[in-house]
């Protein structure tokens, strides 16, 4: 049974984000012969054309909250989940911010971006989805959208869990614990905590209580980027005794007996996928 992550990109935040020091694709997440694109905001297109990834294969779109680098590239990940909106197939799953707008924030999908799949729903903390027979629980997050959530993917091989951006608490840490995998979104470094997002010694506080077998930071602020996200990254491990590391773009995890860390093959030609011809 197959597992697969591609970090589409691996910055997050404003700066990281407009300046793209890191790209903010996303994840593409493979399970079982599905695709499931997560966050796909800033650099998710330009990425899936240098590892050659055809979004006519993309069955479902999930996005966390309604924030521009989770989110920008989507309806255009979405047109091509539907073959450029001629096929109503496929799924979106949204925060409410992101399908139906609330106190201010979104809907940041286009109401014909939203008639484009065949399924499209909000989720709420609580929630427990079937994406494309894969079981996702949904967690709560405590965020500048107040509807952003995280997720737990179960697969056959273990927990899967994606964090996204929020403040550290006890009982949010409190929701992962089982999780094989913690993606962990670490916006600054040490002594350097932020309102909404995680820092180095808010990770190592997440890492003690889930004790996961691996934790891989993302969502890479730009403050965080200079110090040095592997140096940041060891010293969790050094304090938690939990294998810790920092994804780079295009970085792949397969999850299955082992847990295999690679780089998918980057191309710099013109590719034209078959989906558009």
């Amino acid at each position: 049974m197959t597992f697969r992550i591609t970090f589409l990109g691996t910055g997050g935040g404003r700066h990281t984000t407009m300046f793209q020091v890191r790209s903010t694709g996303g994840m593409l997440i493979e399970h079982d012969g599905k695709f499931l694109h997560m966050d796909p905001g800033p650099g998710a297109l330009t990425q899936m054309h240098k590892i050659h990834y055809d979004p006519a294969s993309t069955d479902s779109v999930m996005i966390s909250h309604c924030h521009p680098d989770h989110y920008s590239d989507a309806e255009c990940v979405i047109e091509g989940m539907t073959y450029g909106g001629w096929k109503r197939r496929g799924s979106l799953y949204g925060s409410k911010t992101v399908i139906e707008g609330e106190g201010g924030l979104g809907p940041c999908i286009s109401k014909y971006h939203r008639e484009l799949p065949t399924k499209c729903m909000a989720f709420k903390p609580g929630d427990v989805l079937d994406v494309d027979g894969m079981r996702v629980d949904i967690h709560k997050a405590l965020h500048s959208d107040p509807t952003n959530v995280g997720f737990t993917f179960h697969t056959s091989h273990g927990n899967v869990s994606y964090v996204s951006d929020t403040s550290f608490t006890e009982e949010i840490a409190k929701q992962y614990i089982g999780s094989r995998v913690l993606i962990l979104p670490v916006t600054t470094p040490r002594g350097n905590r932020i309102d909404y997002h995680t820092c180095t010694d808010d990770a190592v506080l997440f890492a003690n209580i889930v004790k996961p077998e691996l934790t891989v930071f993302v969502h890479l602020g730009v403050v965080l980027i200079r110090a040095g996200p592997e140096k940041e990254a060891a010293y969790v491990e050094e304090e938690t005794g939990v294998r810790t590391i920092a994804a780079r773009d295009r970085m792949v995890l397969d999850v299955g007996e082992e847990l295999e860390i690679s780089d998918a093959p980057c191309f710099d030609d013109e590719w034209i996928p078959r989906s558009s011809v």
